[in-house]
């Protein structure tokens, strides 16, 4: 499909889905901090039940920067990331990290279509160029796709230049794939910094994190994911899994348990939209 057909598509798909907009109208996403840093594991295992907990940020500064392929449009450079939905209504976000993986991505979209949902999916660059037709089924779908790097380094780590290579590459493979630039992008284990805050935003994008971690990532069982998402499920709340990075079978599952509830329960799960008037 060409990517102006795509675009169309989607846009007349996300039309009808009831979208809430968001960064940057005006009380749409809120800024929280936590104490637990991002991916923490509860203190005696994955059985034993936490309080969920957003997770902290580091903020380091580092150097070098080349421009992006095509110009953004102008977005605030924030300090810190956007960790919630607000505004009126039992409404919640899910988000799935590090795919797409043909393994797990299409049965993850097939319980979304089942329930007409859409979700937020932070991709890799290098198994989004590898699996460009799952973005494009996203696109179709009516899912937002998000920038979570090339290949989910550690930004602290790297240099300016390194961090704008990771995240400039993969904004255009998914305007290749998807029909867009992205809007939002995730940095890999919650590791953030100024840098990389102000890359985001000269690349158009803005930083959502999460505030609820299903803890997918460790393999603690469906039914620890599925408490874990209903425990902490509240207006507002971002949820974190994950549809690649190992075996995501028990997410598959749990999504398939929890996210029934969670609509039989009165939540209304929808993805942010930025609305530029």
């Amino acid at each position: 499909m060409k990517k102006d057909q795509l675009l169309t598509r989607r846009r007349v798909l996300i039309a009808g889905t009831g979208v809430v907009g968001a960064a940057a109208t005006a009380g749409v996403l809120t800024r929280v901090t936590g104490d637990a840093p991002a991916g923490s594991v509860p203190a005696g295992g994955p059985q034993a039940r936490s309080p969920l907990n957003s997770s902290a940020y580091r903020l380091q500064p580092l150097t070098g920067y080349a421009p992006p392929r095509a110009a953004p449009r102008r977005t605030l450079v924030r300090r810190e990331p956007l960790l919630r939905l607000s505004g009126r209504g039992r409404t919640m976000v899910l988000t799935f990290d590090d795919g797409p993986d043909p393994r797990y991505t299409p049965a993850i979209l097939d319980t979304l279509a089942a329930y007409d949902v859409r979700a937020m999916f932070f991709v890799c660059g290098e198994m989004a160029a590898d699996h460009r037709e799952l973005l494009a089924r996203m696109a179709d779908e009516g899912h937002v796709v998000g920038n979570h790097t090339w290949s989910h380094p550690l930004l602290t780590r790297l240099s300016r230049r390194q961090i704008h290579s990771e995240m400039a590459r993969t904004s255009d493979v998914i305007e290749d794939a998807y029909g867009e630039r992205p809007e939002w992008f995730r940095a890999p284990y919650g590791a953030w910094n100024r840098t990389a805050f102000r890359l985001g935003a000269e690349l158009g994008m803005e930083p959502l994190a999460w505030t609820v971690d299903t803890l997918d990532w460790t393999a603690p069982g469906t039914r620890f994911i599925v408490d874990r998402v209903e425990d902490g499920a509240a207006p507002g709340v971002v949820v974190l899994s994950h549809d690649a990075g190992g075996d995501r079978s028990q997410s598959v599952r749990a999504l398939r348990r929890y996210l029934p509830e969670l609509l039989d329960s009165g939540y209304h799960v929808t993805v942010p939209r930025r609305d530029y008037a």
